[in-house]
């Protein structure tokens, strides 16, 4: 069985479904998972915090405006005056939840349910559109069976024995569609596994039905090696291993929900990222497979803090790097990069919500120093310690450019560099020049 997961692009627009419609194999047994039409997200948000300011009045027309479009959607989408009246009913229920949501007080759980409507939405009606095309299908309701527990982690042995009581009821179907994003918390509640989640969904599923592949497909013709957004001339990387990607997803890579690969890697299902606006692109295959090439690409992770901590306790004593992990850990707070010297210790966060409590804490063990608008670029690649140069061509690309932090050792598979936010297009566009533009005219000499 494969999992196919289209975003919100591909699913924007009643053309966009349809030619969703034409990707998915006629005989192969397939999950669909869907994210919400582009756009809509957004906007529920927005209802959201107008209802959070108790502004009921422009929530309402909030509200009034995304019913519009939708029945726009529907008005394109089918031919058949049967399956324009489903959908019409389909988004009756869906805008009267909203509209009951909004005459009650205010609270997280209602604010969920809210963005909860978006992906009930996308895939009620891409059921109806199969149905008017003449294939079989099945809505499988992600409320059923995707659920997180009490600390927001994936229960997957929940997940895993109800999405299979699902699927058994159906030994027949070949194609079976479901929300992305939506789950239920350890209380039953409605919950998300936050912006971008579609992807983790679509892996998580993969993994509990140990599916032969999980396809992620976006606007984007797979993995760049660089940011195209900033850097011109970017190719999509063919093949990453798992770790690879998992690095570049964390640290910046748009393309890929950062969490995503740990569940298709636990299980080695292959996870291929493809383009429904060219599907006949090859995308990006990523897998356990190491390709042996030393650089594969780069990221960078904006909205960085630097806080180093100066100590004479630091030196000859044992514990002390401990003492300052668990602050961290008290407040919650990741830590991304980390470098140490005889009596300091430098790392980054890229949560600073509790900055102030963690500071105050750390002043007790000495000297504190924050900086922020800082930028990780996160070099990625095959750096196997008897393949020497690679950090080299890093480094020397932005000899032009000050380095904050340099983390070399710690992973096999990434080189991060701290600089400053304000020249982070200066680094990608250096790395490009100085370490991808020379591997292109080696391989084209």
């Amino acid at each position: 069985m494969k999992i196919m997961k289209f975003g919100g692009t591909s699913v924007g627009s009643a053309e966009r479904m349809g030619a969703v419609s034409q990707l998915i194999p006629a005989r192969e047994p397939v999950i669909v998972v869907l994210s919400a039409m582009s756009g809509t997200t957004n906007h529920l948000v927005q209802i959201g915090q107008q209802l959070a300011q108790a502004e009921k009045a422009p929530a309402a027309s909030l509200t009034d405006q995304l019913e519009q479009r939708y029945k726009q959607v529907v008005a394109e989408l089918y031919k058949q005056e049967a399956s324009k009246d489903k959908a019409k009913q389909v988004l009756s229920t869906v805008f009267t939840d909203i509209r009951t949501c909004l005459e009650q007080p205010f609270s997280p759980a209602i604010e969920k349910i809210i963005l909860a409507q978006g992906e009930l939405l996308s895939t009620q009606l891409f059921h109806i559109f199969q149905e008017e095309q003449g294939i079989a299908s099945v809505l499988l309701p992600a409320l059923e069976f995707m659920k997180i527990t009490q600390d927001e982690e994936p229960d997957m042995a929940f997940i895993r024995e109800n999405i299979q009581k699902q699927l058994a009821q159906y030994p027949d179907t070949h194609l079976f569609i479901t929300q992305g994003y939506i789950c239920r918390n350890a209380k039953n509640e409605i919950d998300n596994l936050k912006r971008g989640g579609s992807d983790y969904s679509a892996s998580l599923i993969g993994a509990a039905v140990k599916a032969s592949e999980i396809q992620i497909w976006t606007d984007i013709d797979g993995m760049h090696n660089n940011d195209p957004r900033v850097v011109k001339n970017t190719y999509p990387i063919a093949e990453l291993s798992f770790d690879e990607a998992a690095e570049l997803a964390y640290f910046g890579a748009k393309i890929l929900h950062p969490s995503s690969i740990l569940p298709a890697q636990q299980q080695n299902i292959p996870v291929r990222l493809l383009n429904t606006m060219q599907p006949e692109a090859a995308g990006t295959i990523i897998s356990s497979k190491r390709s042996g090439n030393q650089i594969k690409a780069v990221a960078a992770k904006d909205g960085i803090t630097a806080i180093k901590i100066k100590s004479s306790r630091m030196l000859l004593a044992y514990g002390f790097l401990r003492s300052v992990f668990e602050v961290f850990e008290r407040f919650k707070t990741p830590i991304d990069m980390i470098t140490t010297s005889e009596v300091a210790v430098s790392l980054t966060i890229d949560n600073p919500a509790f900055l102030p409590e963690i500071t105050e804490v750390l002043q007790r063990f000495g000297t504190v120093e924050i900086d922020s608008d800082l930028t990780i670029i996160c070099v990625v690649g095959d750096f196997m310690e008897d393949r020497p140069g690679a950090a080299l061509k890093v480094v020397q690309s932005l000899r032009n450019i000050p380095l904050r932090m340099i983390s070399y050792g710690g992973s096999k598979n990434n080189i991060s560099l701290l600089v400053n936010t304000a020249q982070k297009e200066e680094a990608l566009i250096a790395i490009n020049e100085g370490v991808f533009q020379e591997k292109k005219e080696a391989s084209n000499a």
